[in-house]
């Protein structure tokens, strides 16, 4: 092999990638002229004297989310926030100024709610024992009374914690008092996990004002017991298969409890001659939904039952009947559920609460809250997302709450986006 080839092979390469770079300069150039004839650089503001058009501003692709988040629906009032988990229970002292809380993070708040519109509100924060996780809470004989539920492995307790005695600090100040535990019982409703708790002053009868509360388990049974001593005054059952929850009537008479079955029982608390409650007995049954009854709540005046059903309708009931008598409640009103899934079938409502003066019906399915005319059954405003998740309580304050200079009928709801918020109840048009 003659040793001069390698040089001259080598020598080809390097003139051939030469000769490539030159005329790629070359084309690249010729190509920009091109450019540069065909397209010609014209002033885009010809007159001197005229002004030059503004620049539109480059749109921004998440702006219209971020202020469809900033929109906040007319009645939503205040959000209160600083839960760590989700909120699983509310409730309204009965003066309407104090919001109690409990709180899957071990943690029951008590908000004091001075203004409806404050930027921040103060609480009193009540740690659980450990392990526990509070699943309803309701106010004893006033706000610094407060029984709540906690649930564990081992089953279900209740806690009534109370004033205790005021803490002196290093620098001689009086703080205010720490909550303490004032009764407490374990392992109630066999085992079973608390659904609800309501509470009422017993003022029928011979009812000595002293609070009742109702606990409803997920099982069958329903406990009445004394808010300030912790006694049990009364055990009811279903016999429904499974609870959905139960209530007692605003002036701590009757309890009434929806279940697995379309029919809904009502018991009677019967009070003694000293005040105390004596026993319980069940004196009616309301019968006409098709379906389980989802939810129901009394009348302001004790004498109505409200009821939400699977079969898609609400019912409103008369129990102010003569029932020594064989008298049996009547039904005063029939409304259908006016909501609608995307394939137009009725879904039912989850929750129920009534205005303190018996007027707006609150209702939620899901994420849903719906403000309903009691007395026409009628839509007056609708919240599609009121919360990030499902709602998990709904309460109305008993009294108008101050905002501002003025006062207003607040509605309370929870959910698991760990936040309660607070709105406005919405006008009834005039007829």
């Amino acid at each position: 092999m003659d040793p001069a080839l390698p040089i001259v092979a080598l020598s080809l390469v390097l003139g051939a990638i030469i000769a490539f770079l030159f005329f790629n300069s070359y084309f690249r150039k010729r190509q920009s002229e091109v450019r540069s004839i065909a397209k010609p650089n014209i002033d885009p503001n010809p007159n001197p004297t005229s002004k030059p058009l503004p620049k539109k501003p480059l749109s921004k692709p998440h702006s219209s989310d971020k202020d469809q988040n900033k929109r906040h629906h007319p009645l939503d009032l205040n959000t209160l926030k600083g839960h760590g988990d989700a909120v699983t229970g509310i409730c309204f002292s009965h003066d309407g100024r104090n919001l109690a809380t409990a709180c899957a993070d071990g943690v029951v708040r008590v908000f004091k709610l001075d203004d409806a519109s404050s930027k921040s509100f103060k609480f009193l924060r009540i740690n659980l024992p450990a392990g526990g996780h509070p699943t309803a809470v309701v106010f004893s004989d006033d706000a610094s009374s407060i029984v709540v539920s906690s649930y564990t492995l081992s089953g279900s307790s209740l806690y009534m914690y109370g004033e205790g005695k005021p803490v002196s600090s290093e620098n001689k100040q009086t703080k205010l008092p720490l909550p303490e535990i004032k009764w407490e019982h374990h392992k109630v409703h066999d085992k079973k996990s608390i659904l609800t708790m309501f509470g009422a002053s017993a003022t029928y009868g011979s009812g000595d004002g002293s609070t009742i509360i109702a606990s409803c388990s997920e099982g069958t049974d329903i406990i009445v017991w004394h808010g300030k001593t912790g006694k049990s005054v009364g055990h009811v059952d279903t016999n429904q298969l499974k609870n959905n929850m139960a209530a007692i009537s605003p002036n701590g008479r009757f309890i009434a409890a929806a279940a697995f079955t379309a029919d809904v029982k009502v018991w009677e608390i019967v009070y003694a001659k000293d005040g105390s409650a004596k026993e319980v007995l069940n004196v009616m049954q309301l019968k006409g939904h098709k379906s389980a009854v989802t939810w129901l709540c009394f009348t302001p005046n004790s004498e109505q039952i409200i009821t939400a059903s699977k079969d898609g309708t609400m019912r409103i009931w008369n129990i102010n009947v003569r029932y020594h008598f064989d008298e049996d409640p009547k039904t005063l009103k029939v409304f259908p559920i006016p909501l609608r899934d995307s394939s137009g079938a009725t879904l039912h409502y989850d929750r129920l609460s009534i205005s303190p003066d018996g007027k707006i019906l609150a209702a939620t399915h899901g994420s849903t809250l719906q403000w309903l005319c009691v007395d026409t059954g009628k839509v007056l405003d609708t919240a599609e997302k009121a919360h990030d998740s499902d709602i998990s309580c709904v309460s109305w304050s008993p009294k108008a709450i101050p905002m501002g200079n003025n006062k207003v009928l607040v509605l309370a709801t929870a959910s698991a986006d760990k936040k309660v918020k607070l709105w406005a109840s919405p006008s009834i048009p005039s007829s």
